[in-house]
């Protein structure tokens, strides 16, 4: 709805609201949605036919993994808000962001990206994720506030074999001051994550209400590193799912030996964290073939936790001063 290709000193400022509209956009979602779970496959929204005819979609679809196929049946795609691609030095500050279709911020391979300051509200709705940077490099986010669909920041470096040829990471990333009240995920990183992920920190945020805070997520058939990750001086409180969790096996893709497509996850240091009232406080699950490695666990106390942590397929974990219910966590 805004967008920008390969543009330089872009600044979005001011203290208005930019409503999307979004609403009409959420119900063909869940209509489309129904319709498949109710009557198997059905007629293509007429939107999508019309990107269809502008697009060559035969080999991206071919490529898709098998999880995925899902979202080929729904075959509905949704205007992000506000895309800047390929652009150098972009600022959005200061506006409330209200009823996006689709993702609402999402600069892609971009370079200089300042958010700040910025509210998103986006509830109730089907993938409306708050911040996007994809493949892009120096994004500095902070002082924002976000109720959204589904992650409230998460970041991405795109999906499977077209981004793993691409090979354009996500980096140097700096998320701090910020809010999230609604999502699946206070800040996130994947499930696309192909191109890679690496030097990111995440400070001094309150998560009060999101599905899970910190989550890592990826799944065979992606490829990629997420590495080099820092997460420091965090609240949570009522968490419906995990507190902290990274997880290799976020869809039920088959075991194949480890390859291009394996991705991997290392070197991702959290302390000074505090829960209160959440379901699973930690879950860390590798792949047999690529367990998750170079773990630091620290100062992180959590009170209210409901189930016992979760570790599987993951080696060089170190825990310090780590309570659960006022008793230490120990590896088995």
């Amino acid at each position: 709805m805004i967008y920008a290709v390969d543009a330089e000193n872009i600044t979005i400022k001011g203290e208005g609201t930019l409503d999307g509209q979004g609403k009409k956009w959420w119900m063909e979602f869940f209509r489309v949605m129904i319709d498949l779970k109710d009557n198997g496959m059905r007629d293509i929204n007429k939107y999508q036919s019309m990107w269809d005819t502008q697009n060559d979609t035969t080999a991206i679809y071919a490529e898709t993994n098998k999880d995925y196929v899902s979202t080929l049946q729904r075959r509905f795609f949704r205007p992000p808000f506000i895309q800047p691609v390929r652009c150098k030095r972009v600022k959005i500050e200061g506006v409330k962001i209200v009823n996006s279709p689709f993702w609402t911020v999402n600069p892609e391979f971009c370079e200089n990206v300042t958010i700040k300051g910025i509210t998103i509200h986006n509830v109730p709705s089907p993938n409306t994720d708050g911040i996007n940077p994809e493949s892009c490099r120096n994004v500095h986010i902070s002082d924002c506030h976000i109720s959204v669909g589904d992650d409230c920041i998460t970041i991405k470096s795109g999906r499977d074999a077209q981004t793993r040829r691409l090979g354009v990471p996500c980096e140097n990333i700096t998320i701090t001051n910020c809010t999230m009240l609604s999502g699946h995920g206070g800040v996130v990183i994947g499930s696309e994550m192909s191109g890679s992920v690496r030097k990111v920190t995440i400070s001094n945020c309150v998560f009060d209400g999101t599905d899970r805070g910190i989550r890592i997520k990826s799944t065979r058939g992606r490829g990629g590193v997420v590495e080099d990750i820092r997460v420091s001086n965090i609240v949570m409180s009522n968490i419906k799912q995990e507190a902290v969790v990274l997880n290799l096996k976020y869809s039920k893709m088959p075991a194949e030996p480890k390859s291009e497509r394996t991705p991997v996850f290392r070197n991702v240091h959290i302390s000074g964290m505090t829960v209160t009232d959440v379901k699973t406080p930690i879950k860390i699950v590798g792949l047999e073939e690529a367990p998750i490695s170079d773990i630091v666990l620290r100062d992180i106390h959590i009170q209210g936790g409901k189930q016992k942590c979760i570790f599987e397929n993951c080696e060089r974990i170190t825990m310090d001063d780590v309570t659960v219910n006022g008793e230490k966590i120990k590896l088995d």
